[in-house]
């Protein structure tokens, strides 16, 4: 067996009926020139009949009383498949409105907590000869950037290639440990020294970051977001969205604001933002800021568990020149970047531990959306395969992120690069946020009204 990070362990604490902690991805495929009527059953077939499992998808939580506070994990090699790979069809006519529906329907329930904590679900019936696969797991195994290198790993690059991989033959790596040697007196000491020597600067690093608002710094302080309606106690309903964009357009503006990708991704983000909330009367009068969480992970790092720390970054909501607003949260992701790479690489666990211990506290004991929030959204951008990729023989048109709320955080919007487009997923609390459909509208024009200014007065 083996125990949980404390990161890791957090998402199975903050678990509840109206705030599941499952990651997902929505995988959108064309059927193989020529297929016939019967290749999904089929494939579902064949990828029930593979038997062989790897961690993280042979794992569960063991039981007893002491694993819901200490949790551990369990290897099971006996799975269930019809449980976990389940095959559905969409009503007709399969568009993309009934596929939203029926991922929104799918990520509002909970995980079996009995069994390993995933689920696929192939979905027949999307207009145009495709289907989709929708995979769920637990955001304790795994964070986003790690299950999308996983999973593409079961994908091949050939067309021509009809090997089948299921996914759960594809595993995470465990993290190096010695099993069965028990740490000597001088290793335990110099582990307290190591850890003894990051209490500098992770403390220097909080009390500047908590102490930023006062210094009218670009660097963004927790809880300095206003209120606002995502920022409410949740139910356990969602609304799932979609949208796709080339990168090379983002790139272009990027290039000629003398910006990043991910700037431009928040400033398109923040645009739709505003004018959603300006038509519901509800754009705060104070900027909104955004929790990034920032990969800790190295080419190849597919190690379990999650591997991430966060920055909070100004959105710039309460300016109206799009321009400007680019530039304001550039220099907020600027300072945001320089403070978290001005500490160790050792110190990030730690210092991630004890800047969101504040957010997850207020999760435990309820305060979570009844209080003033850390920041007001999450917004995410995971880089994804640059190759097209296949299933089966099926090639992969689009993937979309499906993500996690919380108390406090009624939406959340994680994009996905894939194949020279940006793929975008806007995961809702169905009560919080109707008409979120418009929200994903918004950011394609925003996308073409900072292109079009960026175009007109380039700074290069």
């Amino acid at each position: 067996m083996a125990r949980l990070k404390p990161l890791d362990a957090s998402w199975l604490y903050v678990e509840s009926r109206n705030t599941p902690m499952h990651v997902a991805g929505l995988y959108i495929f064309s059927l193989p020139k020529g297929a016939k009527t019967d290749f999904l059953r089929n494939l579902v077939a064949k990828m029930k009949a593979v038997r062989t499992f790897e961690a993280p998808w042979n794992l569960r939580l063991a039981p007893g009383l002491l694993s819901a506070i200490l949790p551990e994990w369990q290897r099971d090699d006996h799975l269930d498949l019809d449980y976990h790979v389940r095959h559905s069809a969409l009503p007709l006519p399969g568009g993309e409105r009934e596929l939203g529906i029926l991922v929104s329907r799918l990520h509002s329930h909970p995980l079996d907590f009995s069994r390993p904590l995933w689920e696929c679900h192939v979905i027949e019936g999307l207009e145009n000869r495709r289907f989709a696969l929708y995979i769920k797991i637990h955001h304790s195994l795994i964070d986003g950037v790690g299950s999308v290198r996983m999973t593409a790993r079961s994908m091949s690059t050939s067309p021509s290639s009809h090997k089948l991989t299921p996914p759960w033959t594809i595993g995470a790596q465990a993290r190096k440990s010695k099993p069965g040697v028990a740490p000597s007196v001088s290793g335990l000491f110099d582990q307290f020294k190591a850890q003894a020597a990051l209490l500098a600067p992770v403390g220097n690093a909080l009390a500047e970051v908590w102490r930023a608002s006062d210094n009218d710094d670009a660097l963004v302080a927790p809880f300095a977001a206003p209120v606002s309606v995502f920022n409410e106690r949740i139910t356990s309903q969602r609304r799932f969205a979609t949208q796709h964009y080339p990168l090379e357009r983002l790139r272009k503006i990027a290039e000629q604001t003398l910006v990043t990708m991910n700037d431009v991704v928040l400033a398109i983000c923040a645009g739709a933002l505003r004018r959603f909330l300006k038509e519901h009367g509800a754009l705060p009068r104070d900027t909104m800021t955004a929790g990034l969480p920032v990969s800790l992970r190295g080419k190849g790092d597919e190690q379990l568990g999650t591997a991430i720390s966060f920055i909070l970054a100004d959105l710039g909501t309460t300016t109206a020149d799009p321009l400007k607003r680019l530039r304001q949260i550039h220099a907020s992701t600027v300072r945001a970047k320089q403070h978290l790479m001005g500490m160790p690489k050792s110190a990030l666990n730690n210092y991630t531990m004890l800047f969101m211990a504040p957010y997850i506290v207020g999760m435990l004991i309820g305060t979570a959306g009844r209080t003033r929030p850390m920041f007001n959204l999450a917004i995410s951008n995971v880089p994804g395969p640059s190759k097209t990729l296949y299933f089966g023989g099926a090639k992969l048109e689009a993937l979309y992120p499906v993500s996690v709320l919380q108390h406090g955080q009624a939406l959340n919007i994680t994009c996905v690069s894939y194949a020279g487009t940006l793929n975008f997923g806007f995961t809702g609390s169905r009560d919080a946020l109707p008409h979120m459909q418009r929200l994903a509208v918004y950011t394609g024009e925003a996308l073409d009204e900072l292109e079009a200014l960026a175009a007109a007065s380039p700074t290069t």
